[in-house]
């Protein structure tokens, strides 16, 4: 940690080393053969950790964002009804995208730390149509863990397309895209992937692409239109060389070997040691006397956690003094609640060691600001919680 921070923001996130090498390697151009391989195998490879043997994966340069705009871009037209299912700030930045190509929304915005009902969704999804529905697997401002399973099953039942903001969790928490029957599951490069930012990541089930070959009218945005980068993704797949835009090429070759990583480490196993560091993080969390935003432990994710200041504490002085400890976390994003709480991200190759010196940085400061602890006892119960998983 000398003369470094540890950066344990919900995204950016820490990378391994060999993908950052892998961004430093001298530029190829995009039509070579070496990096034509890079591009097909990674278009392979995120089949893998999508589970979606069936689907078509979208690498774009742009952010996650990018990719919620290609879904509805390409997906929605004039009119179609689309049901927003909210559970914080990107819930609501998919409707204003929707809203954006005309769509006629309908929103479903849970109570702040809590998820909204199978039950609600249901009660709308029978009483009127909807072309397609939206919703966030793990919203980064909230730190809420939804269960997209029976909300596909759902969109299934009553013939609506469902599309995952998977941005703060595709390779960080489970996702089964072809056997849950979502249409569309996206992220960022800069979350649980692993690389750093600039690529949309997207992949899209054959029950979408069909829905979107049989548009009435154009593709509104040229950018994200897959009418020009579905050709360029067939042609890196079959080992063609292929233009549109020129792609992010360094990128390109850092998410192919952080995909390689993934995919040795296994998807099952890469989500129980999520699911077994935000466990026994959240004990350590616990111990300090400290609550997190969901309601309830199901509801909370694994890549990352949002955690309420003790009350009356001055979140300004808080974070000032985590970044004088050499680890820096994120603030509240939420605006009604924005100075109550801060955000810790803890996905992709993060470890046990990591989450050690965050709760020795976050025990420190809350000492030195008053708050009533016991010293050491948050390092012993995160251990302890650990070695009982184990």
């Amino acid at each position: 940690m000398k003369g470094r921070e540890l950066l344990m923001i919900p995204g950016p996130i820490e990378f391994e080393p060999e993908v950052l090498q892998a961004m430093g390697i001298p530029t190829q151009s995009h039509l070579a053969p070496d990096f034509i391989e890079t591009f097909g195998n990674s278009l392979e490879l995120m089949r893998e950790v999508w589970k979606s043997p069936e689907g078509q994966p979208f690498i774009v340069a742009g952010t996650g964002t990018l990719a919620m705009d290609m879904a509805a871009a390409n997906l929605i037209e004039q009119g179609d009804r689309v049901l927003v299912i909210s559970t914080g700030y990107f819930g609501d930045r998919f409707k204003d995208i929707m809203d954006r190509y005309g769509a006629e929304t309908t929103i479903l915005e849970a109570p702040i730390g809590e998820v909204v009902s199978l039950e609600a969704i249901e009660n709308e999804l029978k009483n009127r149509p909807y072309k397609a529905l939206t919703f966030t697997h793990v919203d980064t401002s909230t730190g809420i863990l939804v269960d997209p399973a029976p909300i596909a099953q759902l969109a299934r039942q009553y013939e609506t397309l469902s599309i995952l903001d998977g941005v703060c969790s595709v390779a960080g928490e489970e996702i089964k895209q072809d056997e849950w029957g979502l249409d569309i599951v996206l992220t960022g490069s800069q979350k649980a992937i692993g690389v750093p930012p600039g690529l949309a990541l997207l992949v899209a089930s054959q029950k979408a692409i069909e829905v979107w070959g049989k548009r009435k009218t154009p593709v509104s945005n040229y950018y994200a239109d897959w009418h020009n980068w579905l050709p360029i993704m067939k042609g890196y797949e079959e080992r063609r060389p292929s233009y549109f835009g020129t792609p992010a090429v360094n990128l390109i070759v850092a998410l192919e070997t952080s995909l390689k990583i993934i995919s040795k480490e296994g998807m099952n196993e890469r989500v129980k040691r999520h699911q077994k560091l935000a466990k026994a993080f959240r004990t350590g969390i616990s111990s300090l006397n400290l609550t997190i935003l969901p309601k309830t432990t199901q509801s909370a994710a694994n890549t990352l956690s949002a955690v309420y200041y003790p009350k009356g504490m001055d979140s300004g002085s808080f974070l000032s003094k985590i970044a004088h400890n050499n680890v820096i976390i994120a603030g509240g994003l939420l605006s009604e609640i924005k100075t109550e709480y801060f955000r810790i991200g803890h996905m992709g190759s993060v470890s046990a060691n990591d989450l050690l010196a965050v709760l020795g940085a976050l025990e420190r400061v809350l000492l030195e600001l008053g708050h009533d602890i016991d010293s050491g006892k948050c390092l012993q119960a995160f251990q302890n919680e650990l070695l009982e998983i184990n």
